[in-house]
């Protein structure tokens, strides 16, 4: 199963704090934090409603 590199590239300042808590669920604290989560519907429904703050890379 593939995993999904996430990075924080837009802060999460100044946002809805729905947006907020999802950055912050994902484990990310500051612009160019990273983290590597399962590829499963959960992660992708996060990505989904914070796409605009972060960039998605799959890896093996």
């Amino acid at each position: 199963m593939a995993n999904l590199k996430i990075t924080l590239i837009r802060s999460a300042a100044h946002r809805l704090p729905k947006q907020r808590a999802i950055v912050k669920s994902l484990g990310l604290n500051r612009v160019s934090s990273s983290v590597v989560k399962p590829d499963n519907d959960a992660t992708r429904g996060a990505i989904f409603h914070i796409a605009h703050l972060v960039s998605v890379e799959e890896v093996k």
